[in-house]
């Protein structure tokens, strides 16, 4: 993920229409098409299929991600049941992806919580999450530009699987169902809901390859089995100090291969593209201006 500004997935779909296949995989989307009013809701048919529109499948649906986190049970239950029906689907040539989730209550970021990160650091590894935080306007599009600031000639680039909490708590336990998962720093195209027979494969999110790119070089190139505190845990660790609600990002940490603990650093620069990827969830694609 990226240090200043981070992605979420932007893409496009075409205007054939196709019947849609339902696959094993739930990826909730929050995409827009000039055709249409607003942000809508949708399933995405694999990490490179179409998308079919949930909110025409069932109009009382909400238009967003946050408002369909919140509704709970009852609207994952609809995407459950358009899975299971031949719909239409719009290809990515004319459908643009916005971030699976906009304008969390927050956007949670921990550092230090790769073995191998610390290793390339040379720092012992932490004993407590190390937390601090971002905020949601620093979310922007899968597919959008990062924008270099003026204020800063030091901006690094990060990978980093993000989960998106699907239901409010507080003081959670270790042992939770857990709520959407999905790759973010800001964010992944999709959301894939971890606590249903819907995970992509049913792959443990702890055991996913995960890579960054710049420019076609890998540069971070890693295994979530190498996080120092679990996505179970770092929730349980967020909710003893705050409430978590429906949306709120949590960025799970970065792999060794940052930039700036090269010799010598190497930072990113106007006209750089940088692909971020995490196995069975998908990559996203930036480039710097």
């Amino acid at each position: 993920m990226l240090v200043t500004v981070r992605r979420l997935l932007t893409a496009l779909l075409q205007a054939r229409k196709q019947p849609f296949q339902p696959s094993r995989d739930m990826r909730l989307v929050q995409f827009q098409a000039p055709h249409l009013e607003g942000p809508h809701l949708g399933l995405e048919a694999g990490n490179d299929g179409g998308v079919i529109d949930l909110n025409a499948f069932d109009p009382t649906l909400p238009k967003t991600m946050l408002q369909f986190l919140e509704q709970g049970e009852a609207t994952l239950s609809v995407a459950r049941r358009a899975l299971t029906t031949q719909l239409p689907i719009l290809p990515r040539s004319e459908v643009t992806f916005l971030a699976p989730v906009t304008r969390p209550d927050k956007v949670v970021c921990v550092g230090m919580n790769y073995v191998d990160h610390c290793k390339e650091q040379n720092v012992p590894v932490p004993k407590e999450p190390i937390i601090f935080s971002k905020f949601a306007s620093s979310i922007v599009g899968p597919y959008d530009a990062v924008v270099l600031p003026p204020e800063s000639q030091e901006v690094d680039w990060e990978v980093e699987l993000a989960v998106v909490i699907g239901k409010k708590g507080k003081h959670i336990k270790v042992k939770w169902k857990r709520g959407l998962a999905g790759p973010t720093g800001a964010e992944a195209p999709a959301s894939v809901p971890a606590n249903t027979d819907h995970s992509p494969q049913n792959k443990d999110p702890h055991n996913l390859k995960i890579c960054c790119r710049v420019n076609g070089e890998v540069v971070q190139s890693s295994n979530t089995s190498q996080m120092v505190f679990k996505t179970e845990e770092l929730i349980a660790w967020v909710s003893r100090f705050v409430t978590l609600y429906p949306g709120d990002v949590i960025l799970t940490g970065t792999p060794p291969g940052v930039g700036v603990f090269r010799k010598p650093p190497v930072f990113l620069k106007k006209g750089d593209e940088v692909q971020c990827e995490i196995e069975e969830l998908g990559s996203i694609i930036n480039k710097v201006v």
